[in-house]
């Protein structure tokens, strides 16, 4: 599969991703897929999320990004805010937009919410040291060609109640990647396949 920084460029351009209008009864958020390129391949920031009671996404590994907030111009300034408070990374200054992909609906612990998310790609311009902020306790760079290739996916067993499922999933350095994330980056590298 072709994961060049070129293939990337031409396939976001040439997507149209749908949009994701405000609608009173549903809230919505963006997340920053931060791509960087210093093998042939990219690796894709991902962050462990915080454990913390009443987080629906508590201790997961996610994108930086967040809620929109009333002073957010649009979810560009949300992912670009929330890549700030959680990671501590000023994209103006050390990335370039991309483009993006399709919005996806959140699910959690089994439920799709009244919560639309929706995935912008940055190409790292310049490397900036992580300061991590009260959400995350960790980051790491995961590897988008494994992910592609078939090579770490695996299944992640869920578990509430007594409903139990076999979920799919990417296992990486002891790290699981499933749920939401795994979702929005299976539908970029399905982008990029077409």
């Amino acid at each position: 599969m072709d994961l060049s920084l070129d293939r990337v460029e031409q396939r976001l351009a040439a997507h149209r991703a749908k949009d994701l209008p405000r609608v009173a009864d549903r809230r919505r958020a963006a997340v920053a897929a931060i791509l960087r390129y210093q093998r042939r391949a990219p690796d894709v920031l991902l962050m462990r999320r915080v454990e913390r009671p009443g987080d629906r996404w508590s201790g997961q590994v996610s994108f930086p990004g967040g809620r929109e907030e009333e002073e957010d111009d649009d979810l560009l300034e949300t992912a670009m805010r929330e890549v700030r408070e959680e990671v501590g990374l000023d994209l103006t200054a050390s990335a370039r937009l991309l483009g993006r992909i399709d919005p996806i609906r959140a699910m959690a612990r089994g439920k799709v919410l009244p919560m639309s998310i929706m995935p912008f790609v940055f190409l790292q311009t310049r490397a900036q040291e992580i300061e991590l902020g009260q959400e995350a306790v960790g980051t790491f760079w995961f590897p988008l060609d494994l992910a592609a290739s078939g090579e770490i996916d695996d299944t992640y067993h869920w578990k509430l109640g007594s409903v139990e499922l076999d979920l799919p999933c990417w296992s990486y350095r002891g790290h699981v990647v499933w749920g939401l994330t795994h979702r929005m980056l299976a539908n970029f590298l399905e982008l990029l396949r077409t």
